[in-house]
Formats: structure tokens, C-alpha cells, sequence
């Protein structure tokens, strides 16, 4: 068997240097990355099909010559805030090559798909997402994988390098990205009738009611039921019983059934308040949740689709929505993709975001995402 470590260093020669400047080695890169995106060495020898200890002389190789850690080994093993750098560099410079590919053979891809993982919250993943980027998705011909966190959590997994863009609370773009603003989703108090009978009587909800009343709360990510009975009583989450259902449509369905009350967004339940389905026990709680498009800052927007994209921002469009009732989605125009930008890099960066923001109002008066 040959031995290891003069494969390694052997690699070490097929490194490109331009001008004496320190330059990556493409095999020591190829390595990290897919333990990085794996998050084990196993995974990753599989997948280059090496053996794992060939995978960890690689990475290893690559630590010395960076000077410092990239992989905290465990399971699963994970990114250092240098691995987390330069991941997001690798994928970049992945998804350039793809575009640039793309490009050179005119654009047409036969039937190859490109692969974006795209990290949204559970309650735009329910409503709105889909509907406004169906279109996009088959015409740019994109294999979509979604990972589902809380709105105030989804900008880590961007940053971590476990996504290519994300739907996020968070307003400022980390370096090397962009940040363009959604819209917002509006989320109301709701019980069912009987619901609100037994636990608040004619009264309504009180202080002392709500200590009693249960909640139903998605996950313990999700502050909106706890910061509303903050901000109205002065209560905190443990004064009061809860039911935790981490799925969007059993959330609805639980509060429906009167198993408790809670969050939900306007644009899921639809007409359910006007048709007494629903009751918004406490009118002053509606909450809007603002939302951003984060993703890699590619290439600049030519100055024409910047501003066909501000004077889009805020349309809507009238749709049959969930619960019976009416509620808008994002109206996705026909230039989905900004002009000069491709998949998957362009795509990202410009396409999904600079749609998404065409077709979602930003006023948060009445808007949602």
C-alpha cells in the first residue's frame, strides 16, 4: 500500500502559486469541504472514495499550512470559525464554477440540476415559499434542499456554511453577502370558541387566566406566545402550562381542536377570525415579523434591475389560500433571474432574493412573507 504520507506530500506539489502569494491546494480543499458539508471523515472518504485516513492527512495538511484548526473532530464533526471562512469561500467558488460552465456552454445545461440548500422557518415554508418560487425552481432547473429553523436561527446555518441562502429575522448581512428585505408575516392570538369559553369567559383574557390557560408554542426556539404574554401581564413562559408542536400545519390544527391557544400567521389560517372559526383573544399581541433574503454578494446588480426591483417591492396578488379563505402570495415577475447574472451563483445572490422582493410588500402594516 503506498504509504500516506508521501501522498500527502506528494499532493502538496500540485499547489498553484501566483506571484509567490500562498495558494490552496485543490485535494487538501477537496477533502476539507466534504467533511465540512458531511460532517464526518467516513462520509467524506466515501464520497471522494479514499480512505478515511487519506481524508485526514488531507485536512490536516491543509491546518498546517493555514496555521490553525479547520475541523473540530467529534460526530459530527464541525467547522472552526477559520473551517466556517473558508467553507463558505470552497462553495462560492463551487458555485461560480458551475456558473461559469453554464455560461461557457451557452447557458443550456441539458438536464443537469444544480443543488441549493436553502434554510427557511417553518411558518414561510407553510405559506408562502413554495407558491412564489415554483416557477423559478423549474425554469432554473434547481434541486431545492430546505432546512427548516426558526427565523432567528437561519442566518447561522448560512454563516456556518450549511446553506447557500436563508429566510432570516436577522437584517445585516454577514460579510460577503447580501440582505434584502422580504416583507413581513403578521402573527395573531388565536383560540377556537370553545376554547375561549372555558378558559376566558366573557371577560376575556386576564392576567389570571393566562396563568392557567394553556399555550401552544412551536418549539423552544420560538419566543412570539412568551413575549406577548410578557409584554401584556408580565408573564414569564414558566407561569403558565404549554403544549410544544414543531410542525407548522399540527400547530394550526392543535389550537383548532382546543388543546390551547398561541401564534399563528394571518396568511395560514386565512378568513378563520371573520367566519368565527378562530377568535384573536388578544387583538393587541398581532405581532409582524420581519424577514430578510441573505445570500452570497456574487456580482453587482446592473443599475436597471436594482431599480425595477425597488419599484416592484410592495405588489401583491390575490390567491385562494389555506383555510378557505384569501390571503396574497409573492408575485414572481417574468425576468425571475437579474439581467448578466446565472445559476447558480447569479441565482442566488440576485434571482430568489431580488424576486422575493418584488413580490413581497414590505409594509408591515398589513403585509406578510
Amino acid at each position: 500500500m503506498p504509504n500516506l504520507e508521501n501522498i500527502a506530500l506528494a499532493e502538496n506539489f500540485s499547489t498553484f502559486t501566483f506571484k509567490g502569494a500562498m495558494a490552496l491546494d485543490s485535494k487538501q480543499c477537496e477533502a476539507f469541504l466534504a467533511v465540512a458539508e458531511a460532517g464526518s471523515f467516513e462520509q467524506a472518504a466515501a464520497a471522494l472514495h479514499i480512505t478515511p485516513s487519506a481524508v485526514s492527512l488531507r485536512v490536516r495538511a491543509l491546518e498546517t499550512r493555514l496555521g490553525q484548526p479547520l475541523i473540530v473532530r467529534g460526530r459530527p464533526s464541525r467547522a472552526t470559525r477559520a473551517g466556517r471562512q473558508l467553507l463558505q469561500h470552497l462553495q462560492r467558488s463551487r458555485a461560480m464554477e458551475q456558473d461559469l460552465l453554464a455560461g461557457l456552454s451557452g447557458g443550456d445545461a441539458g438536464d443537469a440540476f444544480f443543488a441549493v440548500t436553502l434554510a427557511v422557518n417553518a411558518d414561510s415554508l407553510a405559506t408562502w415559499l413554495l407558491p412564489a418560487l415554483s416557477g423559478a425552481l423549474q425554469r432554473e432547473r434547481i434541486a431545492l434542499e430546505l432546512v427548516v429553523d426558526d427565523q432567528e436561527h437561519t442566518h447561522a446555518l448560512l454563516q456556518a456554511g450549511l446553506a447557500h441562502a436563508c429566510v432570516s429575522a436577522q437584517p445585516h448581512a454577514m460579510r460577503g453577502c447580501t440582505a434584502e428585505r422580504l416583507g413581513s408575516m403578521r402573527y395573531r392570538l388565536v383560540a377556537s370558541p370553545a376554547f375561549a369559553v372555558q378558559w376566558f369567559g366573557p371577560r376575556g383574557i386576564t392576567r389570571a387566566s393566562a396563568r392557567k390557560a394553556p399555550t401552544v408554542v412551536f418549539n423552544h426556539k420560538d419566543p412570539l406566545q412568551a413575549n406577548a404574554l410578557l409584554n401584556a401581564f408580565g408573564l414569564q413562559a414558566s407561569a403558565y402550562p404549554s403544549h410544544y408542536v414543531p410542525a407548522s400545519e399540527p400547530f394550526v390544527t392543535a389550537i383548532r381542536l382546543g388543546l390551547g391557544y398561541g401564534m399563528v400567521p394571518e396568511l395560514q389560517i386565512g378568513d378563520a377570525i371573520e367566519r368565527g372559526e378562530l377568535i384573536d383573544v388578544l387583538p393587541d399581541a398581532a405581532t409582524d415579523v420581519p424577514l430578510y433574503w441573505h445570500g452570497w454578494a456574487q456580482q453587482p446588480a446592473p443599475a436597471g434591475a436594482a431599480r425595477a426591483a425597488r419599484h416592484g417591492c410592495g405588489q401583491k396578488r390575490a390567491v385562494a389560500a389555506c383555510a378557505g379563505g384569501s390571503a396574497w402570495r409573492p408575485s414572481l415577475p417574468a425576468c425571475q433571474v437579474r439581467a448578466g447574472l446565472r445559476r447558480p451563483a447569479g441565482f442566488l445572490a440576485g434571482g430568489l432574493g431580488g424576486a422575493l422582493a418584488r413580490g413581497v410588500g414590505a409594509g408591515a402594516g398589513s403585509g406578510r412573507a
